[in-house]
């Protein structure tokens, strides 16, 4: 949180104060800064009708504000995500107070709040639909995706073993630390469900001596994938599939799946590891790579943070608990032999590819349309603050078959970091 954040004072039940490195510039030449300090981030209003997503702010309201158009703001997109989530906490607390603290605007803020989208209604989780909410976040382009993360092209969660790695070698080590989490052997089958753009089944060849299927339903990762095996002379021992995890067919000694099963939707993990269950040879090793909701009932995460992401990021994507994740593991046949928080690793790498982000803004700007390209700047941010303040997490689930004799596997922890 910024320094100049200060708490909103609580009194009688109701937030009175408010204080923010926050400008707000009206389309008349009128401001009000919110504090006596710089403002950090200025909105900018370009006319009356858009006062009323400040009435009662809330995360998917100030999104949809700035991702449609309606407002602009200027400033880092960190800066931007704390002022945004102080806002709609204040939002929650005084939904049905007018005016509240910005009382230079109170005369203007009578106006009616934001009409609110319905929400969408929960869709069933079919190829089709999966396929496509698949295909709208990753099929943006390869070179989109290029200008902010590290050259390997790792989408998923890095692993920082003294913390002041930079990102490439994060993501190798994070790599090396699932595939020596899942005692991965030369000869030896894996499967990676949800393979991106290769770089996990790269690893696993190349250096491990792995044959490894990756699957994904991106066409444009699939199609870099491929050229990335052909460049790096790989053909014989890695197959990457435009496919379903629904139809797989085989058996494998390893499976993994990074950053995949938030797709899944909740009701359906219990058959997504049954699935995975199945297709793991006796005495095999399944590791689930995953972002999870801290809320117990599997709720969504705090003020409207979650509905925009649902919107405008991953269509029809679903977080779980972890408890309900372990529930639904147990459930499709699997026995959970290991947990790893890395719910810090995933906060410093989200807030390295928001560095890398606006870095190469201009650049961005040409490989996509205003509105993607304001999207991704608050998603990824807001992801970063998300992790760092624990609304969501990151958990590494190591499994075996449920009932079978775990004898291959080593006694104790000491061989993933040998």
């Amino acid at each position: 949180m910024l320094d100049q954040i200060k708490l909103p004072v609580s009194t009688g039940g109701a937030l009175e104060q408010l204080t923010l490195p926050l400008r707000i510039e009206l389309w008349n030449g009128e401001h009000a800064d919110l504090s006596p300090d710089p403002p950090r981030v200025t909105i900018r209003i370009p006319g009356p009708g858009a006062l009323r997503y400040l009435r009662s702010p809330s995360l998917y309201s100030l999104g949809r504000a700035y991702v449609e158009g309606a407002i602009d703001v200027i400033g880092r997109a960190a800066d931007i995500i704390d002022v945004g989530n102080a806002l709609a906490a204040w939002g929650a607390a005084n939904a049905a107070r007018p005016g509240g603290p910005l009382k230079s605007l109170a005369r203007l803020l009578h106006l009616s709040p934001a009409p609110e989208k319905p929400a969408r209604p929960t869709t069933p989780h079919t190829r089709e639909r999966d396929r496509d909410a698949v295909r709208y976040h990753y099929d943006v382009s390869n070179a989109f995706y290029a200008a902010w993360l590290d050259p390997g092209m790792v989408y998923s969660c890095a692993y920082f073993e003294r913390g002041d790695e930079d990102l490439a070698t994060a993501q190798t080590r994070k790599i090396d630390h699932i595939l020596k989490k899942i005692d991965l052997r030369p000869g030896q089958t894996l499967l990676d469900v949800g393979c991106g753009w290769g770089a996990l089944v790269l690893r696993a060849a190349g250096r491990f001596g792995a044959r490894c299927v990756g699957v994904t339903l991106s066409e444009n990762q699939a199609t870099l994938a491929r050229e990335r095996v052909e460049r790096a002379g790989l053909q014989d021992r890695i197959e990457i599939r435009l496919q379903d995890y629904r139809d797989i067919e085989g058996r494998f000694e390893r499976i993994t799946s990074v950053g995949m099963f938030e797709h899944v939707g909740v009701r359906h993990l219990k058959d997504y590891f049954g699935r995975l269950e199945r297709l793991l040879a006796p005495g095999g090793i399944v590791m689930n790579h995953g972002i999870t909701n801290t809320d117990p009932r599997n709720g969504a995460t705090p003020y409207g943070g979650g509905r925009f992401i649902d919107e405008y990021v991953f269509p029809h994507g679903e977080l779980a608990h972890l408890g309900t994740v372990i529930k639904a593991m147990q459930e499709g046949g699997l026995e959970v032999r290991d947990v790893e928080n890395l719910r810090r690793h995933y906060a410093r790498t989200c807030a390295i590819w928001t560095e890398n982000f606006e870095r190469n803004a201009d650049l961005l700007r040409t490989l996509t349309d205003k509105r993607r390209f304001r999207i991704w700047q608050v998603y990824l941010a807001g992801c970063a603050y998300a992790f760092a303040h624990d609304r969501i997490s990151l958990y590494q689930i190591v499994c075996g078959k449920a009932g079978s004799d775990p004898a291959q596997m080593p006694w104790s922890r000491l061989y993933m970091y040998a």
